[in-house]
């Protein structure tokens, strides 16, 4: 019998070496669902990598698919950020909450407007992201958009 630490399991995600994490999380299936010293969960981080064959595997292992970070944030919500469409589809699948918000009020939706996601913005939209949620300054989407200058979005959200 091996003996892992939380940080071996962190460290292999980050390295996207799926048989070590799936062999942790055998002996270990708690840990599916722990922090690193960061608040990130070990989906979080996936998905903030961009390690699709780690998400999936961490979705077959009864990982919470909302779970947040220290600020609030979901998985959804960072690949949002980053503009990871496949993960965002496969999250959304997996029950990932769309109108989730975290300390600052942010929204996937407003991650995905600020970032200039026009993608991801359309994904949203399709699974009934909502458009009037406001973050903790009263910014609506539509209007983060256009503080930005993008129109494209913001027609998208208009309409």
């Amino acid at each position: 019998m091996a003996v892992f630490s939380i940080e071996n399991l962190f460290e292999a995600i980050r390295l996207n070496k799926l048989e070590m994490v799936a062999t942790i999380l055998k002996e270990y299936p708690s840990w599916v669902n722990v922090h690193d010293h960061r608040g990130s969960t070990p989906l979080i981080l996936s998905a903030y990598y961009n390690h699709r064959e780690m998400v999936t595997l961490l979705l077959s292992n009864n990982v919470d698919v909302n779970g947040r970070d220290a600020s609030g944030n979901t998985a959804l919500m960072g690949v949002c950020f980053k503009g990871y469409e496949d993960i965002a589809r496969i999250l959304i699948e997996a029950g990932a909450q769309i109108n989730a918000v975290n300390s600052n009020g942010a929204s996937a939706l407003v991650y995905a407007v600020t970032f200039n996601q026009i993608g991801l913005v359309r994904l949203l939209l399709k699974n009934n992201a909502d458009k009037t949620i406001t973050d903790t300054k009263g910014n609506t989407p539509v209007m983060l958009a256009r503080m930005q200058g993008l129109e494209d979005i913001a027609v998208l959200l208009d309409s």
